[in-house]
């Protein structure tokens, strides 16, 4: 029985080992969280702006003199679904860090919320021009949805946007993580 009692607790410090090494992997450091819930945003930065709309332009054009310039006709559509598909996995992301704390909690909630607002302008307006540019559409159709992703959305993506930056900032800095904010 005596060699039963010493395998037991020696058994039980294991688990107790791998339990709290399991728990530590599940809690992100403060970098890691800044970098899934705030510095993914760079890619989101041109929404509402007059920027996506001419690399879409630029992203369907030929140069008559140019062969290599040669289009298949869908590649603005194919970069708005891969952005839209990064955008969706980084929302994934956000979603199943693990945040602690009353700041992480808030910042977690404003990232989630940003890309679920721009998610679905994505998928549908974005996808609209970047098919008018694939096929060379009228370009007044192109300006008309431009204008009104940018009067729609704008307004409230900027808020959403500079609510989570401002708490971003300040996470930043009380966890002593350099970033250049390009201001």
């Amino acid at each position: 029985m005596k060699n039963l009692h010493v395998f037991f607790p020696k058994r039980s410090l294991s688990f107790l080992a791998l339990g709290l090494l399991f728990l530590s992997s599940c809690s992100e450091s403060p970098t890691k969280f800044f970098e899934i819930t705030i510095l993914n945003t760079n890619t989101i930065k041109d929404f509402a702006s007059p920027v996506l709309a001419q690399r879409l332009d630029a992203e369907a054009k030929e140069f008559p003199n140019i062969p290599s310039s040669k289009k298949k006709g869908d590649e603005a559509v194919n970069s708005i679904k891969l952005n839209t598909q990064f955008l969706e996995q980084s929302l994934e992301k956000i979603k199943k860090v693990s945040a602690s704390g009353d700041d992480q909690k808030e910042i977690q909630k404003l990232a989630v919320d940003l890309y679920e607002y721009v998610i679905p302008v994505y998928k549908n307006e974005y996808l609209a021009y970047a098919k008018l540019c694939d096929t060379k559409g009228d370009q007044s159709a192109k300006e008309e949805i431009i204008k009104n992703i940018d009067t729609k959305y704008g307004p409230t993506f900027m808020q959403k946007h500079d609510a989570l930056m401002a708490k971003g900032k300040a996470y930043a800095e009380k966890h002593n993580i350099q970033v250049s904010w390009g201001e």
